[in-house]
């Protein structure tokens, strides 16, 4: 079958990407789902700083790759040997597929899947399969989900049933932004009620983790961003004091309204300044927690003497440390019972043909989440 898609052929081409075109929206072959494997009609797509990472070349994936992975949609057709999935049920992408088998996933870690993070790296399905073409050239896949597109073939591993009654905006974005956000808290850190906790960083994953702090019942919430609308919202949504990371003294800031620190600083910012703040504001035998993905060839450096002398801890969280087929469901009962407003994170819709330009205003940090809507 026929179907569109937003495709990279070359990374790093420079921005502002409504002049460069990184992306082309075009028609791709695709074929139908094999073993194991489902087609999905995509209805909504997060545009996430993992994407951007991929358009800019810091996290480099092979091309040309149909790019997406926050995405929401509804079964179509369904391969062999699939089960508890039927035409017609509306499901969330989980952008790391879990085997089920390697050591990890028997350990109850399937964000670490061996076999996953394999695939992901060589833009194929879990099965090593690459289902789409463009004009006899194989298209690599997106963390196996490709979801800027109208119709995606996807392991079912990667797919988490929803309620049909969710908009699928809102649904598209429990699929990174929140699993990963809301995650960190509540599985990597396991924030306690009453601890002090700092965000580091106010896109979609760090206001996510934000609303998972107010979840978890700490009593401070430090909201750290350059984007003063930012800090706003974060206020709105729980933020107990918001302060500039731009401004020189940010750090003495958040240590005075913290009185010394804060027990749990969380990272999302993908940025090594961003982990570094995060680090000097957390407090002695606290714990900076990162789900941020910088460039490969960073690196960050501490005094090694805090780590004893402190006993401090640094953990880093992907995908939230979740479960998805446990935590995504359990999420959405918190949005439904009005716990989790995931709905104020979403700024605006946007086209498919918009996407380049929806970039832009990703990078220039002008927004929160956009989600394209086919």
């Amino acid at each position: 079958m026929k179907t569109r898609a937003a495709v990279l052929y070359e990374m790093a081409l420079p921005a502002p990407y409504s002049e460069s075109r990184p992306l082309r929206v075009e028609e791709l072959e695709l074929a139908p789902p094999g073993p194991g494997e489902v087609l999905v009609r995509i209805r909504a797509a997060g545009l996430c700083h993992s994407d951007l990472s991929v358009i800019n070349g810091s996290r480099p994936r092979p091309t040309p790759m149909a790019i997406g992975h926050e995405a929401a949609g509804e079964v179509v057709e369904t391969g062999n040997g699939v089960s508890g999935l039927e035409p017609g049920d509306h499901v969330v992408c989980a952008f790391v597929p879990s085997c089920g088998d390697c050591a990890p996933c028997r350990e109850g870690r399937p964000a670490l899947c061996e076999p996953g993070a394999e695939a992901n790296n060589q833009g194929v399905l879990l099965s090593g399969a690459r289902r789409l073409k463009k004009d006899g050239t194989v298209i690599n896949h997106h963390l196996g989900v490709s979801g800027f597109a109208d119709y995606a073939v996807i392991d079912q591993h990667s797919l988490i049933p929803v309620d049909r009654e969710i908009p699928f905006p809102q649904v598209a974005l429990f699929g990174c932004a929140v699993m990963t956000g809301v995650g960190a808290v509540i599985n990597t850190a396991r924030v306690p009620a009453g601890s002090s906790v700092a965000i580091v960083g106010l896109g979609g994953v760090g206001l996510s983790a934000l609303l998972g702090a107010v979840v978890a019942g700490a009593r401070q919430i430090v909201a750290v961003d350059v984007n003063p609308s930012k800090l706003e919202l974060a206020k709105s949504l729980g933020a107990t004091d918001g302060v500039n990371a731009a401004e020189a003294d940010a750090v003495q800031q958040i240590r005075s309204v913290t009185e010394g620190g804060v027990e749990y600083a969380f990272e999302t910012a993908g940025v090594v300044p961003a982990m570094q703040t995060a680090y000097r504001i957390t407090r002695r035998g606290g714990m900076t927690v990162t789900s941020g993905l910088p460039h490969p060839k960073d690196e960050f450096s501490i005094p090694q003497v805090t780590l004893a002398a402190e006993e401090r801890t640094i953990k880093g969280s992907y995908i939230g440390s979740c479960i998805p087929k446990r935590d995504l469901p359990r999420m959405i009962q918190l949005y439904k019972q009005g716990r989790l407003p995931v709905d104020r994170l979403l700024t605006d819709t946007l086209p498919l043909e918009a996407i380049n330009e929806g970039f832009d205003r990703l990078a220039r940090g002008e927004a929160a989440r956009l989600v394209v809507t086919m």
